[in-house]
């Protein structure tokens, strides 16, 4: 592996570990992301860093502030309602083009993705919500198309970060139920009925949400980095 590389893999492996850590709230709204403290903490240089809080940043989850450095981004209301509806167009797409014709593997790798979200129903609701939000990036992944899986990756994080702020407490057994839904109706090759029944599953999504709004004003240390920091650094 080139030196250029193994840089790119190691921004992966942070960007994966910081989005988790958002995601499932170990890092809050409006916390400062320091680049010298992160790479401390990764084990990782302040280039390798910034390019992973450029890539977050483009996904929603920091805001890069000029001269006042980077910090997790605070979502509004308004900006979670109009996300969750170019999501449901997006995903149109997705599903026209998996419906259309899915393959046995491509069926196998949604059903153990939704059998991981089934083993965490019990746990903590952020987790949940990443795991919710990768299915349908994973949908996305699926069609092999550069341009699909760019947006939804955007839309989907985004969308999964101001849940994971602003949703109300519920079971996640009706989106796991969804979730198989789904895989059924794309297993039937009848398109118009399933992306019937995908939107229909965003907008229960949204409606559990009810986007009642959120404090936005806590306060995390980086030390509640560590379980996401410790695994890439044992990656060298």
């Amino acid at each position: 592996m080139t030196s250029r590389e193994q840089q790119k893999s190691r921004t992966e492996l942070i960007c994966v570990a910081l989005r988790s850590a958002i995601l499932e709230r170990a890092l809050l709204p409006g916390m400062k992301l320091p680049e010298d403290s992160l790479g401390e903490r990764f084990g990782a240089s302040r280039t390798i860093i910034r390019q992973a809080l450029e890539r977050l940043s483009v996904e929603g989850l920091v805001e890069l502030r000029h001269n006042r450095g980077a910090a997790v981004a605070q979502p509004s209301l308004e900006e979670a309602r109009d996300l969750f509806e170019l999501r449901a167009q997006v995903e149109d797409l997705v599903i026209a083009r998996l419906a259309a014709d899915l393959a046995p593997s491509q069926e196998e790798a949604l059903l153990a993705h939704i059998e991981r979200e089934a083993e965490a129903s019990d746990g903590p609701p952020a987790i949940s919500i990443r795991l919710a939000t990768e299915f349908h990036i994973l949908l996305a992944e699926l069609t092999g198309s550069p341009v699909l899986i760019r947006y939804v990756n955007e839309i989907a994080y985004r969308c999964g970060f101001t849940l994971s702020q602003f949703s109300r407490p519920h079971s996640t057994q009706c989106g796991i139920q969804e979730h198989r839904d789904i895989v059924a109706a794309l297993k039937s090759g009848d398109v118009v009925t399933a992306q019937r029944v995908a939107r229909q599953h965003l907008d229960q999504v949204a409606s559990r949400a009810q986007f009642n709004g959120a404090d936005l004003n806590g306060f995390s240390h980086l030390d509640a980095l560590e379980p996401y920091a410790s695994p890439v650094r044992a990656k060298g």
